[in-house]
């Protein structure tokens, strides 16, 4: 199976009748290493006098693309890129109202960092563009690392980590057209430290080596993915199973 994504109960700074409400169901969906890392801020920020609430976390391919429009167009001010580039895409990022945290940002960083969440911004500057936006990158910080370092060359590596992301959730991607399940085997890959080449969704001898090196010599694509499945899953256990107790609608603040 592809990393699910699951609901988290987290307060949204969307309001109703003067209050605010937990966020919508359709943007309320993230990988299960991700609702743990919600809820572990959350609790951190609580028992310091503050509320964690979220203005954004996923979005669909539609809704991304929205972004991006009123982007262009300057409806939005803050950049959102064209669906395929988001960590929001896969459930892997949200955006948090700072002011209702009640602390420094540079308290809330260090917060953060303890659940494997991180800033995409390089100082703890409130009023910078993107302050507010935070990612857990799990294993797909390796497909970043691995770019960055030369690797692999078709994406920039922001790009290729969110597209890694992405398709391992079993979602749309653009650039693959189709080719997810081939992209998403050459992200898992990656990620167990083969050198493929580029994530492009053609699996070639490169791809094919490494999966023979692990064991998986099944012709059909389904079953290639079944098999590195069962590696990430035992290598990532987290980011496929969701372990976290859900708390009562009337005990998230």
């Amino acid at each position: 199976m592809t990393a699910p994504l699951v609901r988290p109960l987290v307060m949204s700074v969307y309001e109703v009748n003067g209050a605010r409400v937990l966020m919508p169901e359709r943007m309320a969906r993230c990988t299960p290493d991700m609702k743990k890392a919600i809820y572990g801020i959350r609790a951190d920020v609580q028992e310091r006098g503050g509320q964690f609430a979220l203005s954004d976390l996923f979005r669909s391919y539609d809704m991304q693309l929205q972004a991006h429009l009123d982007y262009v167009s300057g409806k939005k001010k803050a950049f959102s890129p064209p669906p395929g580039s988001s960590m929001h895409e896969a459930g892997r990022a949200f955006d948090v109202d700072l002011r209702a945290l009640k602390m420094p940002l540079a308290d809330f960083w260090r917060i953060a960092r303890e659940h494997g969440v991180v800033p995409i911004i390089a100082e703890p500057n409130p009023r910078a563009s993107e302050a507010w936006h935070f990612e857990c990158r799990g294993s797909h910080q390796l497909v970043y690392d691995y770019y960055k370092a030369g690797k692999a060359t078709n994406f920039n590596p922001a790009a290729a980590m969110a597209a890694s992301a992405i398709v391992s959730a079993g979602l749309q991607h653009d650039r693959f057209k189709g080719k997810e399940q081939s992209a998403y085997l050459q992200s898992g890959l990656i990620r167990l430290g083969a050198q493929i080449g580029n994530i492009d969704g053609d699996i070639g001898p490169k791809s094919n080596a490494a999966l023979a090196k692990l064991g998986i010599t099944a012709s059909s694509r389904d079953e290639r993915v079944q098999a590195l499945d069962e590696r990430l899953q035992q290598a990532f256990p987290d980011e496929f199973f969701d372990k976290v107790v859900d708390e009562g609608e009337h005990l998230v603040r």
